[in-house]
């Protein structure tokens, strides 16, 4: 069986979680503090020596992490990849672009106001919102004329962006003008077997 090391909060790992229930895929999940530093032991260290989660551990005892190639991984041979060429490509190109664009910014201010603020951090903060508004402004004009991110198919391109920007409010992010990207987040919760972020499987 799979194993996953998560942190329920985190939307990196909840970006595995729905994609693993979704897919219907048995795996255990281990909850491991990172504010508590129980990724940075040395038994996790070895199994992550970026000392992050979530990590999946396979059933030959490989391990892979970053939430991103954990989801390929999982998604090869299923619908929430496609097969064309093209298709896959675009695919990778949202997700480098919710890891390079996306997730530094939105992500990391929610994180900062709910675990972490310290003064020199706050002080980046007008900073992380303005490129994170630049991000959603990027996903609300591709939206405004798609149902998902690529080929009108609900793909791993769109629980790599959903898992931080549904949540993107608790980071003060205000959503209330994202007119497509609301409604493209109420697709996303409509799929079969969608959990919310707190929910462990």
């Amino acid at each position: 069986m799979l194993r996953l090391y998560d942190y329920l909060p985190s939307g990196n790992g909840y970006k595995v979680r729905l994609v693993l229930t979704q897919l219907a895929v048995p795996f255990e999940r281990l909850e491991l503090d990172i504010l508590k530093g129980q990724t940075r032991t040395l038994e996790f260290l070895a199994k992550n020596p970026n000392g992050r989660i979530p990590l999946l551990e396979c059933e030959n005892g490989q391990f892979l992490a970053e939430s991103d190639a954990i989801l390929f991984y999982l998604a090869e041979g299923t619908p929430l990849l496609p097969a064309e060429r093209f298709e896959r490509a675009q695919v990778l190109q949202w997700m480098f672009f919710e890891q390079y664009s996306h997730e530094p910014n939105i992500a990391t201010v929610r994180f900062w106001m709910h675990s972490a603020m310290t003064p020199e951090r706050q002080a980046q903060v007008p900073q992380k919102r303005q490129l994170g508004y630049a991000a959603l402004a990027v996903m609300e004009r591709h939206l405004a004329t798609r149902t998902f991110f690529v080929g009108e198919r609900y793909s791993i391109a769109d629980i790599a962006l959903y898992a931080y920007t549904h949540v993107a409010g608790e980071g003060g992010f205000d959503l209330g003008s994202y007119s497509a990207i609301n409604a493209w987040c109420e697709r996303v919760r409509a799929q079969p077997r969608h959990i919310a972020i707190t929910q462990a499987s």
